[in-house]
């Protein structure tokens, strides 16, 4: 099996992972549906160039800021934040799941994923 194949595998596991997660606190499922692609208004960065796309698409697309969220929300006990957190590291893992990888800032469609054989 190609290692690609593997890490796209690994990130389906963490993508289902969230979903019981979010589902074992007893989060909307309506919410999560409705909020799971709100990452992606990071790409309008892409409106200006690719470099200031990439920037606002890996900010919005790197697992640090949902990670930090996560463990602040757990810290705090705040369920709200617990809950977009979740919807937002399930985003990314879906993305990485269909081979959406941090951008290059050459084009949109360059990404780290590539470069995984």
């Amino acid at each position: 099996m190609k290692l690609r194949k593997v890490i796209y595998l690994e990130y389906f596991i963490a993508f289902l992972l969230c979903i019981y997660f979010y589902w074992h606190f007893d989060f909307s499922m309506l919410l999560f549906i409705l909020l799971l692609l709100v990452p992606d208004f990071s790409m309008l960065g892409y409106l200006f160039n690719t470099k200031i796309g990439a920037l606002f698409y890996n900010i919005g697309h790197s697992l640090v800021l949902p990670a930090i969220l996560l463990m602040i929300a757990f810290a705090l006990n705040a369920s709200l934040l617990l809950m977009l957190s979740i919807i937002w590291l399930s985003h990314i893992f879906l993305d990485r799941t269909l081979g959406y990888g941090l951008k290059y800032n050459e084009a949109f469609n360059k990404t780290h994923l590539q470069q995984i054989t």
